[in-house]
């Protein structure tokens, strides 16, 4: 009978300590709502197959007490673009989470679209359903997608691209051997990490307009991506045959434009570029390594990483009316043109040489640097043959060198907006009016009728 008595009494206090405990639990916990960081979490443009960048928000506990969130969903379910991940783990509904006094929880949300089979962007919309002591709040989500052609280690033989909708390369797209690839003027091409679109032996015609550029850049089109450079690797050129850009934008690459030699016994130079605008590539604007030519007019080349312009182991290389600029070179010793006649390669540990013929008329090679033009040579093997006329430089020791002609020697150029890239000149700059007639084009990169005297630079 004792025994008994004791085990009903100890029942008995046990059920009176966890009732005053479950009390007590539920006095302590925050009878409020919580708020939020933002009402709605919205994606920049995401192409459809693309993942998005994740982005977040704040849930809050503004009472000095813990806060049960008791439902945590994502309204769309499974079959949602929106992907969710609270306190570490991913999911579509999530309960019982619990939020201290006074403090707050990451919600993180990325987006993947399926193909929406349509050339104009939509909007796709979802929510977040966060309950707390028993009332719904929403978080919103909105993105726009757009859906694209997509090229992945795509061999591409005869082939035109429309501007109908965006071209979006994945690993590499390569124009085939003897084969012509045809870019529409407007056409927006958006690469990868570490993309590229390889032109092998081969040639491309990219025919953009003054009203209708056709752009090169990366395919992440949030808003944080706009300046940021080493987005893909760019356009490489290997042996390749007469090829064309025309009012064509390269920005935010590794190397905008990669030449590696020419096909044998080209009657045309291997690329010409005109009124085309190369910029904010992490190491070089445009790199001629073992024998390209190339001609550029109307043209500027900026704010790359390393070297703007980049000759190794020779080249033909001629500029009229063009930009070749510094600004954003950060290494010390780069400079807006390098030349170099030679190139050692680090397996072999053998020098190749090979000449070197630049011709800059017009034009303005110019940044922050005291030195803008290196050159490095070796000599008695090949040479570097030059001819600079009618140009603007920036050259620290101008005395050593020959065969420049009417040159204005490290005159700031008073562009309009270096910061906004606004390579205009402005009122009193030294360009007006000092190039030669003779070695001139008709228009600039503007369309623009040139003057007589024409201005120096792609602006007139």
């Amino acid at each position: 009978m004792f025994v008994k008595h004791n085990t009903i009494l100890y029942f008995l206090i046990l059920a009176i300590t966890l009732s005053f405990s479950s009390c007590k639990k539920t006095e302590l916990f925050s009878k409020s709502n919580v708020t939020f960081s933002t009402d709605t979490l919205v994606f920049d443009t995401v192409f459809t197959t693309i993942g998005s960048t994740t982005k977040n928000f704040k849930i809050f506990n503004p009472d000095v007490n813990t806060i049960e969130l008791e439902e945590i969903e994502l309204m769309g379910g499974k079959n949602s673009p929106f992907r969710i991940n609270v306190d570490g783990a991913s999911g579509t509904k999530f309960t019982n989470n619990m939020i201290e006094g006074e403090d707050s929880m990451f919600v993180f949300v990325d987006v993947k679209l399926n193909v929406n089979g349509q050339n104009l962007p939509v909007v796709i919309e979802d929510s977040i359903r966060i309950k707390t002591n028993g009332k719904n709040q929403y978080m919103h989500l909105m993105v726009w997608g757009q859906d694209a052609y997509f090229h992945y280690k795509e061999i591409l033989k005869e082939e035109l691209w429309k501007s109908d909708k965006p071209h979006v390369i994945v690993n590499y797209a390569a124009v085939d051997s003897a084969r012509t690839l045809t870019i529409d003027a407007g056409t927006k091409i958006h690469l990868h990490k570490n993309a590229l679109l390889y032109v092998y032996k081969s040639k491309i015609d990219i025919q953009g307009t003054k009203d209708k550029p056709v752009v090169f850049q990366g395919d992440r089109l949030e808003s944080f991506y706009k300046d940021i450079s080493g987005q893909f690797y760019g356009l490489y050129f290997h042996e390749a045959l007469p090829s064309t850009i025309n009012y064509t934008l390269i920005k935010n690459g590794t190397v905008g434009i990669h030449l590696f030699s020419s096909e044998n016994k080209l009657s045309k130079p291997t690329l010409k570029i005109s009124n085309s605008i190369i910029q904010n590539n992490s190491s070089y604007g445009l790199f001629l390594f073992s024998n390209p030519w190339v001609e550029m007019e109307n043209s500027i080349v900026t704010k790359n990483g390393s070297y703007g312009v980049f000759v190794l182991q020779g080249a033909t290389f001629k500029a009229t009316h063009s930009n070749i600029l510094g600004y954003a070179s950060s290494d010390k010793n780069a400079g807006a043109l390098a030349i170099k006649n030679n190139y050692t390669n680090p397996t072999n540990k053998i020098t190749y040489v090979s000449p070197v013929e630049i011709t800059i008329n017009n034009s303005i090679v110019y940044g922050f640097k005291d030195d803008e033009i290196l050159f490095d040579t070796i000599s008695g093997k090949a040479t570097i043959n030059y001819s600079f006329s009618n140009n603007l430089l920036k050259l620290k020791n101008t005395s050593a060198r020959s065969n420049f002609r009417n040159t204005i020697w490290n005159k700031a150029p008073l562009f309009k907006d270096i910061t906004n890239n606004d390579y205009r000149p402005d009122q009193g700059s030294p360009l007006f009016l000092n190039g030669d007639p003779l070695l001139t084009l008709p228009y600039d990169i503007e369309g623009k009728n040139r003057t007589n005297p024409p201005t120096i630079g792609a602006y007139e």
